[in-house]
């Protein structure tokens, strides 16, 4: 295997012992893992993370407000430290092999490897209203965890899309006295609900959103279809998560609603340390946890890549003993092998 973790064979033929797909903090958190257990590993990274918009990653001890690229960059620092590589390109497809797997990528080449670490994060789906994606991520914001302490003291409006409202409502007047309901597509407010507003000192607006005023190159208010306007700093709203993958759909797996809120999305299931259906196969990140944020996700990540080698370190033991019994001479390179 070369210098760069990209040619082979390795061990039983295969390229690497890991492609890991997706070069965010839970894939590159994973590549850490297998680095430091001395995995010859490939992260397959697009480029394009979910956090791409947001100027710092927050709750992210000893690292707070980090730009999300700066991340990358001291990560893939950290995976190239321990011998693995990051590759820039786009994994389109995959199949499985006896043993591992072949990841298709973009650019016509295929890598092999023993396991298969699935970590390619989500997109945020936006409600329509004119103006919102162009604020995403600046004013226009999803997790009072994640921007919360940057937006507060503001007026802040809570578009209503989803259940989810009265959650975001009682979670942004944590963060400001200022908060305005603007009725979208979610339910009707319960009685209690509404007495809680009242309660609260939350206004609700008298009608729908329509869309976002936007002067000077930060959003001053929000027009509703009866033509008055409601000034406002910072819009909340719940967007909706989609975790499309094309590697994942080539092995059969499919997403599917997010348990207890389908109006949310959807997601690949996956069990303990990001295992799934099929062997060999594990998934971190927001592909498989919609509301993982990046410290969560990079701790799926190091679950599943412990998870990825420990099977391997089993395999491996089993073939050692079937070499020794079949009279080879017991090495440490065997063991290793």
């Amino acid at each position: 295997m070369s210098s760069d973790g990209t040619s082979g064979p390795d061990r039983d033929g295969t390229d690497v012992d890991v492609v890991v797909v997706g070069g965010g903090a839970a894939g590159l958190a994973a590549a850490v893992a297998l680095g430091r257990s001395r995995r010859s590993v490939v992260v397959i990274d697009a480029g394009s993370p979910r956090n791409a918009p947001a100027e710092g990653v927050h709750n992210l001890l000893t690292r707070d407000g980090i730009p999300p690229a700066e991340l990358v960059r001291l990560g893939t620092a950290e995976v190239e430290q321990y011998g693995g590589s990051v590759r820039r390109g786009h994994a389109v497809a995959a199949r499985a092999l006896e043993p591992g797997f072949a990841v298709e990528l973009a650019d016509g080449s295929t890598l092999t490897c023993r396991r298969l670490l699935v970590a390619a994060g989500a997109r945020d789906q936006l409600p329509t209203v004119p103006g919102l994606a162009e604020r995403w991520g600046r004013d226009v914001v999803h997790c009072p965890y994640c921007h919360g302490w940057e937006v507060r003291d503001q007026p802040i409006g809570v578009l209503g899309t989803s259940p989810m409202a009265m959650h975001q409502l009682l979670l942004f007047r944590q963060l400001s006295d200022d908060v305005v309901y603007l009725p979208h597509t979610a339910p009707d407010l319960t009685d209690e609900q509404t007495a809680q507003l009242d309660a609260l000192g939350i206004a609700v607006a008298p009608a729908p959103a329509a869309r976002i005023v936007v002067e000077d190159d930060r959003i001053v208010g929000v027009t509703l279809t009866d033509g008055t306007t409601v000034p406002r700093s910072v819009i909340a709203v719940a967007s909706t998560m989609d975790p499309t993958s094309p590697v994942l759909d080539s092995l059969g797996l499919r997403p599917e609603p997010i348990p207890g809120a389908p109006f949310a999305g959807s997601s690949y299931p996956s069990g303990q340390g990001g295992s799934t259906s099929v062997p060999g196969l594990y998934l971190a990140g927001n592909i498989t946890e919609p509301m993982a944020q990046v410290v969560t996700a990079a701790g799926q990540g190091l679950m599943a890549g412990a998870v990825a080698n420990a099977d391997m370190a089993a395999e491996d033991a089993g073939l050692a003993v079937a070499r020794l019994r079949a009279g080879a001479t017991p090495t440490a390179a065997a063991v290793a092998r």
